[in-house]
């Protein structure tokens, strides 16, 4: 069977750009997550790798390299562990296949390791301008965050947190602790956002 991997990095991101190229056979695997997260941590991934250990996949598509991931080690270990299992990767944006004939398509690993350093450099470089503009924002004396007094909605707050939603909503979802470390958050967060959302369908 072949299949289609969709990611986006939010709740309320769409997905329907990524599915153009869709077959009808295809089975959907979509992760709301972000692409920080290593693949195999992701819960749709998680599925993916699962029905791929059994057999039941044998070529997978993705719109953009950067739907596997941000990061350039773990996109090519996702490649390839993909590959020891005989699974053909098709790259929709580039026309490219990872396997051709059952062997290593060359032009495919060396055009898939330059967009994923460059996918990765680009998240780094977004999240540096990030911290630049706070930190002048600080010492400017502008930067207040949420005003004082003014009340954030239950579905603001849970927007910000969509990998925390993700780990939560897990059939056997890890530690509020081990959520944490995964997530870059602290302890009180995610207990904020697990309160929140047993009083909120998301």
């Amino acid at each position: 069977m072949k299949a289609r991997y969709i990611r986006v990095s939010t709740l309320n991101q769409k997905i329907e750009r990524q599915l153009e190229r869709q077959y009808s056979a295809e089975k959907i695997y979509i992760d709301k997550i972000s692409g920080s997260i290593p693949f195999n941590q992701r819960p749709s991934a998680k599925e993916l790798l699962n029905d791929i250990g059994k057999s039941e996949i044998h070529y997978i598509s993705v719109s953009s390299i950067d739907r596997l991931g941000r990061n350039t080690l773990d996109v090519l270990q996702t490649i390839e562990k993909l590959h020891k299992s005989n699974i053909c990767l098709k790259v929709d944006n580039l026309g490219l296949e990872s396997l051709v004939e059952g062997k290593e398509n060359p032009t495919f690993k060396l055009i898939i390791s330059v967009l994923a350093n460059i996918g990765e450099m680009e998240r780094n470089s977004i999240l540096e301008r990030q911290r630049e503009g706070i930190q002048i924002a600080k010492i400017n004396g502008t930067y207040k965050g949420r005003l004082k007094d003014t009340a954030e909605s239950t579905e603001e707050f849970l927007a910000k947190y969509p990998t925390v939603i993700n780990y939560l909503k897990r059939k056997n979802p890890p530690t509020i602790i081990e959520i944490a470390k995964l997530t870059d958050c602290s302890k009180n967060t995610v207990q904020k956002v697990k309160n929140k959302i047993k009083a909120f369908v998301i």
